[in-house]
């Protein structure tokens, strides 16, 4: 019984699996919009009921989706930050990495255009959040306990650095010079960052 329960199991998350891969191509290269429950299903090779069987509604398997975008962002930025012992260099590189992430055209049209509108602010912010705010925080406490940085409250510290992002890469993703936005964004965060140091 404990086998058969198991590969149920198996195959669920398979299923699951199939599906929020398929539909992150789709959603990544068309958009939201532009993508049909049809067009996941077939390209995931299952039926629309095993799709519905996961998933209420296309919405709910664009959560998954986006969920799945953010955790693969924060462990690969976080493996970047691994070991860091400079506070500011290790968040200057977070930086650089999180908007060179955001000019990959699946994680811009995700993350960036069809999140906040497909979910909604507050379920955009907290699927978000619960990724990137957990790793700007470790960074910041490290950076606060190791004396680089100056003593401050972390989480709201925390979350204005994570609002900063959020909109830098949107504003160097909607911008006619992305080179140049980015440039100016970049010039912008390191002034914030120099401001959290802790005074000689």
């Amino acid at each position: 019984m404990e086998r058969k329960r198991r590969t149920q199991a198996d195959r669920t998350a398979a299923t699951r699996a199939a599906l929020v891969a398929a539909a992150r191509e789709a959603f990544g290269t068309r958009g939201f919009a532009e993508v049909g429950t049809e067009q996941v299903v077939r390209a995931a090779g299952v039926s629309r009921g095993a799709l519905y069987h996961q998933f209420a509604d296309k919405t709910e398997l664009f959560a998954a989706v986006f969920e799945a975008v953010e955790a693969e962002l924060t462990e690969r930025i976080g493996a970047l930050l691994a070991g860091a012992t400079d506070p500011v260099a290790a968040l200057a590189a977070g930086i650089g990495a999180w908007l060179t992430a955001c000019e990959e055209p699946e994680v811009q049209q995700i993350v960036l255009l069809d999140a906040p509108s497909v979910l909604g602010w507050e379920r955009f912010r907290e699927i978000g959040m619960r990724y990137g705010l957990g790793l700007v925080e470790g960074v910041l406490e490290a950076g606060m306990q190791g004396g680089g940085l100056a003593r401050r409250p972390v989480r709201p510290l925390a979350h204005v650095l994570v609002g900063a992002l959020d909109e830098s890469a949107l504003y160097v993703a909607r911008a006619e010079d992305p080179v140049t936005a980015r440039a100016e964004v970049e010039a912008t965060l390191a002034a914030l960052l120099t401001g959290l140091l802790r005074p000689a």
